[in-house]
């Protein structure tokens, strides 16, 4: 069931600022009872998805129930080729759409971007990490766009929605466009809709999520949000591109900055005496001026350790600068050396030394029920505390290996034990077994795990 209300830290004035908001009609149909119920248009369009990672695959997924064909296109064979066997990361409720998609085909595979040319509407949803330095890495995005430019024709629906700068759309696909011949809002249409992928929470399904679309003119984003449309049943409409752009990198730097307070506050709770988690939980029962976030090692996958880096980068071409979000970013980066130093404090009162230390880091993605290694706290965990002489081991059943900075492989431990110094929980999966932990002395960065007796948190 999609929820329609706004989310604010304002005690009574959602339902005002609702109305502000610019919500696209979508189609309907009449249930058995005569009601409207969940719009079931099936449309004739045929749609291609550019990017088939963690956003475009259950895009594509989920408009092979609402379109004519989905064609999946990206540049990397192996990519394409563990879609296909169904060993791809999606959502439980996902794999037999995906399996039978592939089996009746309504969803095409390629990595021929000649392809595009076929579809009605192109979906660009290609990755936009930063570097070492924390600069916007754009490769995959200028590929991305260009291919979709020199393969566009008329008609088309072309919409961005991996995050980026503001101005990407206009710059890398509209005036290029133009500069191709095609007037852009009469000829081909271009917008930008940010995605809202929530990896590995069932209770954020795209289908359930809202969504926003900016166009280069309205009537671009009148035809994107028809195409949106296809994958949600709430689509807010903005004033421009460059808004759409702007409302996701405001949505993840919102993250940020929760996040690196809810981990100094976790800190300042540790210093009194305090559970973060219980603080938080009261705080929470607030109705209206607080929105609870909670602490933990740190700050880890495609989102909130890069995009607000879009923004610094852009904002710094500028000569400008955020204060703020400078700061928060660097607390994001810090929390992993935090978490090494409570180690150390851990193992100290215990009379042990952190050099020599056997370490076991239980969990090694940066989220619970995810595979994905994306910016991962616990690659640097892990990298520091190897560097300073522990002897440092870790488990996770859905990542059998991880690369460290310099090249090292570890392979996760097969059957943990308990024969450890100490015990860093860093990630939760659900449905793994962790009550051997439960026998060792523990570090608990996820600030959840209170079943082991010797527990400390960070």
């Amino acid at each position: 069931m999609i929820n329609n209300q706004l989310s604010l830290a304002i005690n009574g004035r959602e339902q005002q600022l609702h109305r502000e908001l610019v919500a696209f009609p979508l189609p309907v149909e009449a249930n058995g009872n005569g009601h409207s119920g969940r719009h079931a248009v099936r449309s004739q369009q045929r749609v291609a998805i550019v990017g088939m990672g963690y956003v475009g695959l259950p895009s594509a997924v989920g408009l092979t129930a609402r379109c004519r064909e989905v064609i999946g296109v990206d540049i990397s064979a192996d990519r394409l080729g563990v879609v296909a066997s169904g060993a791809a990361d999606l959502p439980d409720s996902y794999r037999a759409r995906l399996a039978n998609a592939l089996a009746n085909k309504s969803l095409r595979l390629t990595t021929d971007s000649a392809e595009i040319e076929a579809a009605d509407a192109v979906i660009i949803c290609v990755p936009t990490p930063v570097d070492s330095d924390h600069l916007p890495e754009l490769s995959a995005l200028h590929e991305a766009c260009s291919d979709v430019v020199a393969h566009a024709r008329p008609g088309q629906t072309i919409i961005l929605t991996s995050t980026t700068y503001v101005g990407t759309t206009s710059e890398l696909l509209a005036e290029p466009l133009e500069r191709r011949g095609f007037k852009v809002g009469s000829d081909i249409f271009v917008a930008f809709s940010p995605e809202r992928i929530d990896p590995g929470n069932p209770d954020h399904l795209p289908e359930e999520t809202p969504r926003v679309v900016g166009g280069v003119t309205s009537e671009c984003a009148a035809s994107a949000a028809r195409v949106i449309g296809l994958m949600t049943d709430a689509v807010f409409v903005v004033s421009s591109s460059e808004a759409a752009e702007a409302t996701k990198l405001y949505e993840n730097t919102f993250r940020a900055v929760s996040l690196a307070l809810a981990n100094e506050f976790a800190d300042v709770c540790g210093a009194l005496k305090l559970d973060p988690i219980e603080v938080t939980l009261a705080a929470g029962t607030k109705p209206y001026g607080f929105l609870a976030t909670f602490p933990g090692p740190g700050v880890g996958g495609h989102c909130i350790p890069c995009d607000p880096h879009y923004l610094l980068w852009q904002l710094g071409m500028q000569g400008r600068s955020a204060p703020l979000i400078e700061q928060a970013m660097r607390s994001i980066r810090q929390r992993p050396d935090r978490v090494v130093e409570r180690a150390r404090e851990v193992l100290a009162a215990d009379g042990r030394a952190l050099p020599g230390a056997r370490v076991m880091v239980v969990g090694a993605s940066y989220k619970p029920g995810v595979r994905d290694l994306r910016e991962s706290s616990a690659v640097p965990l892990i990298a520091t505390l190897l560097r300073k002489g522990a002897d440092v081991h870790y488990y996770d059943p859905l990542v059998p290996t991880l690369s460290l900075p310099g090249g090292q492989e570890l392979a996760s431990e097969a059957s943990p034990g308990t024969n450890w110094d100490l015990v860093i929980v860093h990630t939760l999966h659900p449905q793994v077994d962790y009550s051997w932990a439960r026998e060792c002395r523990v570090l608990d960065a996820t600030y959840r795990f209170d079943e082991a007796p010797s527990r400390a948190v960070v």
